[in-house]
């Protein structure tokens, strides 16, 4: 059975020489990168490095980490351009109306006047709330603020969005 993994940010380089890694997060669960936190560095081979954190701080809007037993820079050059994961069980519980990227990305929007819009092909975090891109079949995408006013239901089984479109949306 393969486990399922999910990205929670990227290496994008190394930071001094003590072995830190520059990362991007791809998550916004704060505790993600706690001390004692179990990740997994996946390789393009899809060989998977299983890591403990040992060190977090923020330095520059980046996460600075660093792994049990990576102690200089070259133990962990080679980390670079790769992804960090974490598996399926060590998904955070969330709260009511409260959803992973995983679980929206892919599902089909539709206006509460049942016309299918496309799919959410992407989600963008760029303030207060998140923007759901949904990708038409013909056309430009469609920006989908999740917002109570915009998005009424959220279906993950059925893997259906259902939104009424506030005045401007569509055009």
């Amino acid at each position: 059975m393969t486990i399922k993994m999910f990205n929670i940010g990227k290496v994008i380089n190394t930071h001094g020489i003590r072995g830190e890694v520059k990362v991007l997060r791809i998550s916004d669960f704060e505790d993600r990168f706690q001390k004692g936190n179990t990740v997994y560095l996946v390789k393009e081979n899809g060989e998977q490095l299983k890591l403990v954190i040992d060190g977090h701080r923020i330095h520059k809007g980046y996460d600075l980490l660093h792994f049990e037993g990576y102690n200089n820079l070259n133990d962990v050059e080679n980390f670079k351009g790769f992804h960090l994961k974490i598996s399926e069980d060590q998904l955070s519980k969330l709260e009511e109306n409260e959803y992973y990227y995983h679980e929206i990305i892919g599902c089909d929007v539709f206006t509460t006047d049942d016309r299918r819009l496309g799919e959410v092909k992407e989600i963008l975090s760029p303030g207060a709330n998140d923007v759901w891109v949904v990708k038409q079949p013909k056309g430009k995408d469609i920006l989908i603020p999740y917002i109570e006013e915009v998005v009424k239901d959220v279906h993950i089984d059925d893997r259906k969005i259902v939104i009424e479109p506030m005045e401007g949306l569509l055009d």
